[in-house]
């Protein structure tokens, strides 16, 4: 069987030097049955290794759940990469960043408020050895010793950005070779002197992390790393995007040059992204350096292949680059062709507030908790109690919002506070009636030191000093629309609509092919296609189209289902030609 080590100067591949040409894909981030095609593209650009993340979270929403089936089936995706020839380079974490949810740690785990967060604490490495014993017994059926195409695993990720516990790291590798795994071990941190110390462990291959500066940036990391190949295990050509920016691009130029640079100073590397794929469904992260800011449901990056898995002139770059240095396959990929276009419009609104059940279950609590003390935990909550106070207009205090809550009076809507404007108060016209607040979990951070942070209402809600009690709580099911439909048909809208409030629309394809959906015209919200999760819309941008993956659209009829959070002030679904992911920095 082949061998893959580390030697004084290189990797080595059955006792000869070998440079890893690498591309970030994220099989979580991809349709399943689209895997195939982006290992394939990968493989034309003259790459000979796939990388991915493994998501904690996804694999296990829920204490006691692992789900391996489907999109979360590591062991199928393993197997296409050896199937195309290529070789593997797996990063469980347990924390990965990848401006995921969360960083990739499930939000279950922090429920106790004592379990330790990338450190050193009996509970978190009990979940984390369970964790990584369970995802490492796939990933090493497929290592090279065994005739599979796994050569390297990460331990952590950007360990030195976060913390300095060496007790922890240490534990995480001796969990790693107990599980099964051979093959050399890496860690990777930025190319700074303390990341790169603490973020290190004695004996486990050390690799930075940067998009610009190469020459010097690899002269950081040999100091730190003395022996052995120098490798950029993530090279950033592109960056990602926040609700309210810009769209961000780096010229192919520019990245072509620095990936020169690299090259050419006989690194390794591993290209973040080759493809970056979606946050489908819920999945996408936030930062919050002191202002919170979520990410966009696109994960483009402005990578070498767009979301929609089509070469763009950085693919061509790069592989122009690559051929310098490797040989390339001669085949290249089909330029992106036109998606149907076509206009439906939307209708049958099911309102939230008039028909709750059908989403649902009510708890009730005489002090409100936050969202991680229900159970299913959601990513929305309904949140109910009455007011019976007298007298006239008054003040309702939040202690923090985390991160959005829209405010109803008997169902009228009083105002929205958001976490990123460090909103905690609005006036109600009156002490009395029905009090409702939709709260939306917009994303959890994935970096700093706000990781695995609690999600909902933090500190309880007063009304001009007193704080409320008696709670209504309906954590809301969103993982597919409510089913039956929660209304009764009433046909096409003709005019704006406030929500909360469902709507769908039907259409017919002669085949399944990729779409672009266009919320131009609409507030805030998600969508599903056929009952996939397809991700959050904004008007703020900067997207103003979801992908739609080929595979979930059926030859025939489809429907289109989104949950409108705000207003929507056109009440058609528009699909058009090519993806529009907004506006760039001037």
């Amino acid at each position: 069987m082949p061998e893959f080590s580390i030697g004084e100067h290189d990797f080595l591949l059955d006792g000869r030097p070998f440079r890893v040409l690498s591309g970030a894909l994220h099989y979580f981030r991809v349709h399943p049955d689209q895997w195939a095609d982006r290992i394939e593209k990968a493989r034309l650009m003259g790459l000979n290794t796939i990388e991915t993340y493994v998501a904690w979270n996804a694999h296990a929403p829920e204490p006691g759940a692992f789900d391996l089936t489907g999109g979360l089936d590591l062991d199928r995706f393993l197997r296409l990469v050896a199937d195309a020839g290529m070789y593997a380079i797996v990063r469980p974490g347990p924390y990965i960043c990848a401006e995921w949810d969360n960083g990739g740690l499930p939000a279950w785990l922090f429920r106790d408020p004592e379990v330790g967060v990338r450190r050193n604490e009996p509970r978190y490495l009990a979940a984390v050895r369970d964790y990584l014993d369970r995802v490492l017994g796939i990933v090493a059926r497929h290592q090279i010793s065994g005739g599979g195409p796994v050569i390297l695993v990460q331990v952590e990720n950007e360990y030195g950005a976060y913390g300095d516990d060496e007790k922890y790291l240490a534990a995480l590798v001796e969990f790693t070779r107990a599980a099964g795994i051979t093959v050399p071990l890496t860690t990777v941190d930025q190319p700074v002197g303390r990341m790169l110390a603490d973020g290190g462990v004695d004996g486990v291959h050390r690799t930075a992390s940067f998009g610009s500066g190469s020459a010097e940036k690899l002269a950081v990391l040999r100091a730190h790393q003395p022996t052995g190949p120098l490798m950029c295990m993530e090279f950033w050509n592109g960056w990602f995007d926040h609700w309210g920016e810009h769209h961000h691009r780096t010229p192919a130029e520019r990245a072509a040059a620095e990936l020169d640079t690299l090259l050419a100073a006989g690194a390794s590397v591993n290209l973040y992204m080759f493809h970056g794929g979606t946050n489908f469904g819920f999945s996408n992260g936030a930062n919050d350096k002191g202002v919170y800011q979520p990410l966009v449901t696109s994960y483009d990056y402005d990578a070498p292949l767009d979301e929609a898995g089509h070469p763009t002139a950085k693919y061509h770059a790069f592989r122009e680059v690559i051929s310098h240095y490797h040989p390339v396959p001669d085949a290249v990929p089909p330029p992106a062709e036109p998606a149907p276009e076509l206009t439906v419009p939307l209708g049958d609104p099911a309102f939230l507030l008039d028909s709750p059940r059908w989403w649902g279950n009510w708890q009730h609590y005489d002090r409100l908790p936050t969202l991680d003390e229900l159970d299913p935990l959601p990513r929305l909550a309904l949140l109910r109690t009455r007011l019976y106070r007298p007298g006239g207009p008054g003040v309702l205090v939040f202690g923090e919002v985390r991160d959005r809550a829209a405010v109803f009076l008997d169902h009228h809507p009083v105002g929205v506070l958001l976490r990123e404007h460090h909103d905690r108060a609005i006036g109600l016209p009156r002490p009395r009636g029905e009090l409702t607040v939709l709260l939306e979990d917009q994303g959890r951070v994935n970096y700093g030191p706000r990781i695995g942070e609690p999600k909902g209402v933090i500190g309880g809600v007063f009304f001009d000093g007193a704080e409320l009690t008696g709670w209504d709580v309906l954590p809301l099911r969103l993982d597919a629309p409510p089913s039956p439909w929660p209304a009764t048909p009433t046909g096409p809208l003709t005019e704006p609509v406030a929500g909360p409030v469902l709507l769908r629309a039907g259409f017919d394809l002669d085949e399944p092919a990729d779409l672009h959906l266009d919320t131009t015209g609409w507030g805030k919200g998600m969508a599903w296609l056929n009952g996939f999760p397809l991700g959050r819309y904004w008007r703020r941008g900067p997207q103003r189209t979801l992908y739609v993956p080929g595979p979930v659209v059926r030859a025939g009829r489809n429907e289109l289902v989104i949950f409108e959070l705000d207003v929507l002030t056109e009440p058609v679904a528009r699909f058009v030609a090519h993806p529009e992911l907004g506006p760039t920095d001037p």
